[in-house]
């Protein structure tokens, strides 16, 4: 039986290398060799979840790798093919040295890239993708979107980061929160106005000219800033958010505005089997805007010890506390030796 290394989260929510079987390519699953891995607050919020029925668990939501094996029904790749993904929640992530992925969940990879540069990019992509384009009815071409205005609240996260990427490409206007220490990151990532958290932001946001706006994409705690949205949505826009809420929301501030509220979340296609492939195409599209330069990846932090236990817990504990704008990637061999210091980009 050939072995792979991996790490799994138990129920008592730590983090522990693992040797398991190496699995097999069946049907549309190729088997990958994992090559970089990236950690998101999904992440950490499904370590969370981890109980004694699902231990180990084993996460990562953001991978680039090389197919090795393909299934018989495999029709989009080939041994040898570097791709990209976000995967499913529904089985085994990519903190291991090989993964099986739904080969419609995947596209190839950007070519002009590092693996830790795209490694950052595929959650975070289609999450912002799905949020603009599917959810909030922004039209997801090329400057097809003139005139119309977004509000994207934490615009220094890793969504916020692609987000204000992908709505500049689409021609839309970018307003975007942060602390004033990330006003360059914003506007290194398309953001037109930055804005300053702590302030009146609906003072700041009048000040610019704007009574209203198209869409509000609320990407921290909803309940914290859903007044100002419903103060600031248009007749007929959208607000958007891809946080839960631990408090009734009231819906009933937008409905004389006839807007919408949307959630999104990435992982709903894949664990309910809807539209899996439209993730997929989203990733080519992004992947031919990374090579092209009108998108640039979202990272920030690399730490290059090795993918393990000890590395994984470093940077859950980096991402979980928000001290992460862009995005955070591991790289190296899995469960190798750690040597040396972490490298900042």
């Amino acid at each position: 039986m050939t072995i792979m290394k991996a790490i799994g989260a138990t129920a008592d929510r730590q983090l522990i290398d693992l040797t398991l079987p190496k699995p097999t390519a069946s049907s549309n699953q190729v088997l990958v060799q994992v090559d970089a891995v990236s950690v998101n607050p999904v992440d950490t919020k499904l370590k969370e979840m981890v109980n004694e029925e699902t231990a180990p668990k084993i996460l990562g939501y953001d991978a680039v790798g090389k197919v090795v094996e393909t299934g018989e029904e495999v029709t989009k790749f080939k041994v040898g093919d570097r791709i990209f993904y976000a995967g499913s929640t529904q089985v085994a992530g990519a903190d291991a040295e090989y993964q099986l992925v739904d080969e419609r969940l995947a596209s190839l990879a950007p070519r002009s890239l590092t693996a830790a540069e795209i490694a950052a990019m595929p959650l975070t992509a289609l999450t912002a993708y799905e949020l603009l384009f599917e959810k909030m009815q922004f039209v997801g071409k090329a400057n097809q979107n003139q005139k119309r205005t977004l509000l994207i609240v934490n615009g220094a996260g890793g969504v916020g980061s692609i987000m204000s990427q992908l709505a500049h490409w689409a021609g839309i206007t970018v307003l975007a929160t942060s602390s004033p220490r990330n006003f360059d990151w914003l506007k290194q990532n398309k953001v037109d106005h930055p804005l300053d958290y702590h302030g009146d932001l609906l003072n700041e946001i009048h000040e610019l000219g704007y009574s209203s706006l198209d869409g509000i994409a609320i990407l921290y705690n909803p309940e914290d800033y859903f007044d100002l949205a419903a103060e600031l949505v248009r007749p007929f826009g959208h607000i958007g958010s891809i946080v839960g809420s631990p408090v009734d929301l009231p819906l009933y501030k937008i409905k004389n505005k006839a807007a919408s509220f949307d959630w999104e979340y990435m992982f709903a296609k894949s664990d309910a089997d809807y539209n899996v492939n439209s993730q997929g195409k989203t990733l080519q599209l992004v992947a031919r805007l990374l090579d092209q330069g009108v998108l640039t990846s979202t990272l920030t932090k690399v730490l290059t010890d090795g993918i393990n236990a000890k590395t994984l817990t470093e940077a859950h504990e980096l991402v979980g506390g928000g001290k992460i704008h862009g995005k955070l990637v591991l790289t190296g061999a899995f469960n190798a030796p750690v040597e040396g210091r972490s490298s900042q980009k």
